[in-house]
């Protein structure tokens, strides 16, 4: 990363939290904290609104916008190729969020502004993309739901879910959950589910993601993940 991409990026990470530390942002960016401090001192020296307290990490003033954000040309065919996948096999309003972000990219930059991108998403046709969008609420809520669940072998069963998380898998999404027909995690095709409802569910205290995927992965590479993601300075909880 070039050294202004870099102190720009220093402000975004900034805006919006009450204190960060040099180490957090050097981790964050993939520098030393001594590159960090340096690029401190240049921006308070050019007259950016940050302050800083010693164990407390730094802060800028309320009101600061940051310069707009400026993409190379691989990160906005990344971007297209998201919006892409979205498209085809996200819930329809998260669908059309990525078409709508990418129609504004292609408004600013015009025809010849974004290079061709020879990756494409096929659309996903009748896949019931509808659920997605109420599973999606149920976690974000921490909802349980009492849901009617069809298996690979045509057998129903009732069951409270209480959901974690989606997973797409390249050609459809699960969904991870803890089950209090087994009172263990399990996963769940989106596409057998043949309804549910809003349900009350009592399930043990730590039943958590990192629960499910320390049940599931056998070589901790989910954990791993997670754990690197939650790091990520766009997460917020």
């Amino acid at each position: 990363m070039r050294r202004a991409d870099r102190l720009v990026q220093i402000l975004l990470l900034l805006r919006g939290r009450r204190r960060t530390t040099a180490r957090q942002l050097a981790e964050w960016l993939e520098v030393t904290p001594r590159t960090v401090y340096r690029d401190m001192a240049d921006l308070m020296a050019s007259g950016a609104p940050l302050n800083s307290e010693a164990g407390e990490g730094y802060w800028l003033e309320a009101g600061f916008t940051p310069p707009a954000v400026a993409f190379s040309a691989r990160e906005l065919a990344a971007l297209e190729v998201g919006a892409r996948m979205l498209a085809a096999w996200a819930d329809r309003d998260t669908a059309a969020a990525a078409q709508s972000a990418l129609g504004r990219i292609h408004a600013v930059l015009g025809s010849s502004g974004l290079p061709p991108e020879p990756l494409y998403a096929p659309t996903a046709g009748n896949y019931p993309r509808e659920r997605l969008a109420p599973l999606r609420d149920a976690i974000v809520s921490h909802q349980a739901l009492w849901v009617d669940y069809r298996d690979e072998n045509g057998r129903d069963s009732q069951r409270a879910l209480l959901p974690l998380a989606l997973f797409f898998w390249g050609d459809r999404w699960l969904l991870a959950a803890w089950c209090g027909l087994r009172l263990d995690y399990r996963s769940f095709r989106v596409d057998r589910l043949q309804s549910w409802r809003d349900t009350n569910l009592s399930c043990p205290p730590d039943v958590s993601l990192a629960g499910y995927l320390g049940h599931v992965d056998s070589d901790g590479r989910a954990l791993a993940w997670l754990e690197r993601h939650q790091r990520q300075p766009w997460h917020q909880e």
